[in-house]
C-alpha cells in the first residue's frame, strides 16, 4: 500500500498542495450548510445482492512484499487473468474484475479532458474495460469520488469552478478541519465547497459512461477523522463534511445506477451514515497475507471504535449481524485467498462464511496461485446464497464474540427453504447442536449437505462433530 500512496501523492497532490484559491467557490463552515430537500432519501442506491468477482489485490500485495517500486500489470498479464476468469469463474456467476490500490492512478487529459482517472498502472481504463467486455465481463474500479486526479485548472463539467478551488484552503477561515497543520496524503475534495456536488456527480457520470457500475471508495476514515490509516496523515474534515459527501455520493450513484462499496469506514454511531448511503461496507481489516488469521484468528474477540472495528472476518460478521438483512447494506469481509489456507476444510469455511453472512465472495487468488482449490469457488449450491440475496444471522449473543453459538448461523432463502451453517473456529474438535424449533422451524425437515452435495434424510435437529477449522452447511426443506 505504501507504494500506491507514494505514486498517488506524487501524481495528484504535490503540484497543488500549497496552492491558494480565490475566495469565490472555496466554500463555508460546515455548520452553515443548509438542509437540502433535493437530496434523495437514504437507502440502497442499486440492487443489494452481494457481488461475486475477482480482485487484483493479491497480485499487487505480493508485488509490494517483493519490493516492487512501480507496481504494474502488463497488457499480457491482464489478458491471461481475464481469460482465466472468463473460463473458470464467469460460468458460476462471477461477472466482474476489479482494480485496487497499489498501482498509479492517473488522469491523462489527452485521453479524457474530464480530469477523472484514465489510467491504472500503465493500462488505459477504456482498453481494460474493452478487454473484459469482449469476454462478457465487467470492470469494477477502485477510486474515490473525493480524490482529485486531474490538473487544478481543470473545470468541473457544467461550471466555471476549477478542481483547485475544491481543495482545502488554509488562507480562509471558512474551512474548518480537525488538524489544520497536518499534511493530507490525498488531494481531497471538500464537500462543502461550491462545485463539489457537481464534481461528484461528474465522477459517477464519467464511470457510468465507460461501462463501470461498481466503485470501491477507500480511506474514508482518514477523510472523516484523520485516523485509522496507520502512520498516514490527514487534516480530518469532520462528521458534517463526511455526511455531506456520502449524501452527494448516494445521490449520484442512485442517479447513474452505480454500486458503491466503502472500504475503510469508521462506522461511528453503529454505522449510521455508511449504512444509509452506501451499498456495501467493510466490517474487517484488510486481507493482507490471508490465512486463517484473516478468516478467524487476528485479534479475535476484540472490537474497536473506529476503523477497523474488527480484525478478522468471523468477528466482523458477528459484530455487525444486527444491522444486516435482505435488501439492506451489505457487510464486506474483504478478499479471499484460498491458496493461503492450511486445508480444504478451511477453504470451505472461508467460502461458506462469506456466503451465509450475506457478504460478497471475492476471489483474490490468481490463475498461477490457486492450485487445486478452484473447485471451492465453483460450488453452485453455496453460490446460490448470494445469488438469492440470502443473509443469515448468528444464533448466539453478538455482543459476546466468544459465545460459541455465534458459530451457528441460519436464515431463509426466498423460496422458503432454510440454510443452517455450523462452524468450528476452534483448534480442537467441537460438537455443534441445534434444535430446529430454536430457529423458528416446525416439524421434520429434509436435510441436504451443500458441500457433500448429498441428501441426508429427515431430521428435526442437527448434532454434528466438527474437526478444527471446519463447517457443515445444510439446506432444509419441508418433509413430505
Amino acid at each position: 500500500m505504501k507504494n500506491f500512496i507514494k505514486y498517488l501523492f506524487l501524481l495528484t497532490v504535490l503540484p497543488v498542495c500549497c496552492m491558494a484559491c480565490e475566495e469565490e467557490g472555496t466554500g463555508w463552515n460546515p455548520s452553515m450548510i443548509p438542509d437540502d430537500p433535493e437530496l434523495p432519501q437514504p437507502g440502497p442506491a442499486v440492487d443489494c445482492k452481494a457481488p461475486l468477482y475477482w480482485s487484483v489485490y493479491e497480485y499487487c500485495r505480493e508485488a509490494e512484499i517483493a519490493g516492487d517500486k512501480a507496481i504494474n500489470m502488463s497488457d499480457t498479464e491482464w489478458d491471461r487473468v481475464i481469460d482465466w476468469v472468463a473460463e473458470n469463474l464467469k460460468p458460476y456467476g462471477y461477472d466482474m474484475l476489479c482494480t485496487d490500490g497499489f498501482m498509479a492512478m492517473t488522469s491523462d487529459i489527452s485521453l479524457d479532458a474530464s480530469g477523472y482517472m484514465t489510467t491504472y498502472g500503465t493500462m488505459p481504463l477504456r482498453t481494460l474495460i474493452a478487454k473484459a467486455k469482449a469476454k462478457g465481463l465487467k470492470i469494477g474500479i477502485y477510486d474515490n469520488p473525493l480524490w482529485l486526479h486531474g490538473p487544478d485548472e481543470t473545470l468541473v463539467e457544467g461550471t466555471n469552478i476549477t478542481f483547485g478551488s475544491l481543495r482545502y484552503n488554509d488562507a480562509l477561515d471558512r474551512d474548518v478541519v480537525l488538524y489544520p497543520g497536518a499534511d493530507d496524503v490525498f488531494g481531497w475534495v471538500v464537500p462543502s465547497h461550491r462545485g463539489a456536488r457537481e464534481y461528484i456527480d461528474g465522477f459517477f457520470k464519467y464511470y457510468k459512461s465507460l461501462g463501470v457500475e461498481y466503485i470501491r471508495m477507500d480511506f474514508m476514515c482518514l477523510f472523516e477523522g484523520a485516523n485509522g490509516a496507520g502512520d498516514m496523515t490527514g487534516k480530518g474534515y469532520g462528521r458534517e463534511n463526511y455526511k455531506l459527501a456520502l449524501q452527494y455520493i448516494h445521490e449520484s450513484a442512485a442517479k447513474y445506477g452505480v454500486f458503491t462499496s466503502i472500504v475503510m469506514p469508521n462506522l461511528y454511531d453503529n454505522g449510521e451514515l455508511e449504512l444509509q448511503y452506501c451499498n456495501m461496507y467493510r466490517v474487517v481489516a484488510d486481507t493482507f497475507d490471508g490465512g486463517w488469521d484473516h478468516v478467524s484468528g487476528r485479534e479475535r474477540g476484540r472490537v474497536y471504535d473506529g476503523w477497523p472495528c474488527c480484525h478478522n472476518q468471523f468477528d466482523g460478521y458477528v459484530h455487525w449481524s444486527h444491522k444486516t438483512g435482505r435488501g439492506k447494506a451489505i457487510p464486506d469481509g474483504d478478499f479471499i485467498r484460498l491458496n493461503t489456507l492450511a486445508s480444504d476444510s478451511e477453504c470451505e469455511v472461508s467460502i461458506s462464511l462469506n456466503a451465509i453472512c450475506g457478504g460478497p465472495v471475492t476471489v483474490a487468488d490468481q490463475y498461477n496461485t490457486i492450485g487445486d482449490r478452484l473447485k471451492f469457488y465453483q460450488n453452485e449450491e453455496i453460490l446460490a446464497l448470494p445469488k438469492d440475496g440470502f443473509v443469515g444471522k448468528p444464533l448466539g449473543d453478538r455482543g459476546n464474540l466468544w459465545d460459541e453459538e455465534n458459530q451457528i448461523w441460519y436464515g431463509q432463502m426466498s423460496d422458503g427453504s432454510w440454510i443452517v451453517g455450523l462452524f468450528n473456529r476452534e483448534g480442537d474438535a467441537r460438537t455443534r447442536s441445534v434444535d430446529f424449533s430454536r430457529l423458528g422451524i416446525r416439524g421434520r425437515m429434509k436435510v441436504r449437505d451443500l458441500w457433500k452435495h448429498a441428501d441426508e434424510g429427515e431430521a428435526d435437529r442437527l448434532n454434528v462433530r466438527l474437526e478444527p477449522h471446519s463447517c457443515k452447511i445444510v439446506k432444509l426443506t419441508p418433509a413430505e
